[in-house]
């Protein structure tokens, strides 16, 4: 798709051009779950998957293309890490110094993240850019939808 002869929108897109997209197919992953929930079909839910997965592997497109990372070095990274938080079903616990097994996940994942606590710092205003950026597809999606619409969470005013 972003090869010489591929599409020539997909070509000039960069991760941040595609945000928006990526935050609505999440958005259209929980509707799928919502359409399952409240009727049992999965077609809705597999087809927004399936896009979804198109988001991710966009982005991993546009990193190997900047020399960042391949899905070969993304699948094995998620790999790891489940590996790594389930020890009690593929290998024996973690250890502390004292020779205690860590079995928590919260530990776990400290002990991951050591020396890069930092990243937690940029998730408030990641936080508030998927609000945003949420709020621009309700407005995109509007004429489809209600006005105003309540969820068990709260209520989406689509009107803008």
């Amino acid at each position: 798709m972003q090869s010489k002869e591929g599409c020539p929108w997909d070509k000039v897109q960069t991760h941040e051009s595609v945000k928006p997209g990526c935050i609505e197919e999440v958005c259209e992953v929980l509707a799928g779950i919502n359409i399952l929930r409240e009727t049992g079909k999965a077609e809705n839910l597999k087809e927004e998957l399936g896009d979804l997965l198109l988001q991710v592997i966009f982005h991993v497109c546009l990193a190997e293309k900047e020399g960042l990372f391949d899905l070969q070095e993304v699948a094995r990274s998620a790999a790891d890490k489940m590996i790594r938080r389930h020890p009690h079903v593929f290998h024996e616990p973690l250890r502390t110094s004292e020779g205690e097994p860590i079995t928590d996940w919260s530990e776990i994942k400290k002990i991951e993240k050591a020396g890069r606590e930092w990243e937690a710092d940029y998730l408030p205003e990641a936080l508030e850019e998927g609000k945003s950026l949420i709020e621009r597809a309700a407005r995109r999606k509007g004429s489809h939808c209600r006005q105003k619409k309540s969820y068990r969470y709260g209520t989406v005013d689509l009107t803008g």
